[in-house]
């Protein structure tokens, strides 16, 4: 299988996730990366980032014309995320990427545990 196929269907993959669920797709588009179409760890996590943000924008597009969101209500999140996201962009160069994974484990189990729970 071509790697281009490869990176195609992990973005699938994870746009399928976000649709379903509003968010996550990169949490499944890591490990694609990494373990199946053999990108470099440091890159997954970038490339992750680049591609999550148009997938959040769609899945928010299709959320909005169905009328199942308040913007008003999202805005202290948004402006939050875009906070969090300009600093850990300035310090990812610096966190070892096995810091980022065991980071991104803790985080799917953390989400894992929640979602049974609630």
């Amino acid at each position: 299988m071509s790697q281009k196929l490869k990176y195609a269907l992990s973005g699938a993959c994870a746009g399928l996730i976000n649709g379903f669920f509003g968010g996550g797709g990169g949490m499944l588009l890591i490990p694609l990366l990494t373990r199946w179409a053999k990108v470099d760890e440091r890159r997954a996590f970038a490339t992750c980032v680049s591609v999550i943000l148009p997938l959040c924008a769609v899945s928010a597009a299709v959320y909005l014309f169905r009328a199942d969101i308040d913007l008003m209500a999202a805005l202290p999140y948004l402006l939050g995320g875009l906070l969090g996201g300009i600093v850990a962009g300035r310090v990812f160069v610096k966190i070892p990427t096995k810091l980022l994974r065991r980071a991104l484990a803790l985080l799917i189990i953390y989400g894992g545990v929640r979602s049974i729970w609630l």
